[in-house]
């Protein structure tokens, strides 16, 4: 079973991305069950990220996040999804079959142009992108929060679609959505996103760790008295580093009283710097050596090629393209 996933290097990496995404990622990698391909998403990055630099500089640092965080190019297939023209040739393709209808009811373009993006067709055709994306290397397995169902669905619709008209070129992707996967509160109780200005990110460092960690938004219950932790935004996102035991006693910490938000803010941030510790050297190794970062990138590009490749020679030849 191939498994397939991209991240957006559109801002810094913060504790939703590695819960929810990054470390389900590497667990599955180090079990070595599925084939496992990992790329940044920066064609998808361009809809909200317009400056060059910009997307430059974090399209690296992404690169040196993933590693540093534990994706490892030697288990994985590890690539920078512009090192792979072969996307935007499938893309197009995909595009002439593509209903009108099928893209306009997708519902993550219009929440996202209801809160103030562009409404420009990059926006609008994200999904025939994604699409190309999965079934460009005949991905099985696609694993998305419950908001990106709809696109893997689409990505489906389109294959079966191609594959009616033209034989079984494609593999037919399914969602792979985990109940037991965080979804992780940001500072102000919402999702933690970048959209939302309101993370707490991994590689900060101790000064913005600290301020972001002390802007997490509790209530007013006096120091003395119990806390509720069942509703703390605090509480939540510290158990995400804890194991059973530590959960019950960091509860019973909240349930005794004598302990203010500020304490267990304080307890987070220390949960929080610690348990990145080592990748932060590693993060501060790979920025710093961006040869073998590249190096990385390129081996991993030429893996995905190979299989972009073969793929897109049977579509080729069965719409008339010479």
């Amino acid at each position: 079973m191939r498994t397939l996933t991209g991240l957006q290097p559109s801002g810094k990496f913060h504790l939703g991305n590695y819960f929810a995404s990054i470390k389900p990622m590497v667990e599955a990698q180090n079990l070595g069950k599925d084939d496992m391909f990992m790329f940044i998403a920066n064609y998808h990055a361009m809809t909200s990220v317009s400056e060059a630099k910009k997307l430059k500089d974090a399209t690296f640092e992404a690169a040196a996040a993933f590693l540093a965080l534990g994706i490892d190019p030697d288990k994985s297939t590890f690539w920078v999804q512009s090192d792979v023209k072969e996307v935007l040739e499938l893309y197009w393709i995909l595009s002439q079959l593509t209903p009108m209808g099928l893209v306009e009811r997708a519902h993550a373009y219009k929440d996202k142009v209801a809160k103030g993006a562009e409404a420009h067709h990059g926006l609008f055709s994200y999904p025939v992108l994604m699409a190309a994306d999965i079934l460009l290397f005949n991905s099985n397995l696609i694993p998305v929060g419950k908001d990106q169902i709809q696109h893997v669905e689409i990505a489906r619709d389109l294959a079966l679609k191609f594959n009616n008209a033209h034989g079984e070129i494609f593999v037919l992707p399914e969602a792979k959505v985990e109940a037991n996967i965080a979804t992780v509160p940001g500072i102000d109780g919402a999702k933690m996103s970048k959209s939302y200005g309101n993370t707490i990110d991994i590689f900060s460092d101790a000064k913005t760790l600290k301020k972001q960690c002390s802007s997490i938004v509790t209530d007013s219950t006096p120091l003395e008295e119990p806390k509720e932790w069942k509703t703390c935004n605090v509480f939540a996102i510290a158990k995400l580093f804890l194991d059973d035991a530590g959960q019950a006693e960091l509860a019973k910490r909240y349930e005794k009283g004598g302990e203010g938000y500020g304490h267990f803010k304080m307890y987070l941030n220390e949960l929080v710097w610690n348990y990145f510790g080592d990748a932060r050297d590693k993060f501060d190794y790979y920025i710093n050596h961006k040869n073998e970062v590249y190096e990385m990138l390129d081996t991993g590009a030429n893996k995905a090629r190979k299989v972009a490749r073969a793929t897109m020679e049977k579509v080729r030849d069965v719409v008339g393209i010479l």
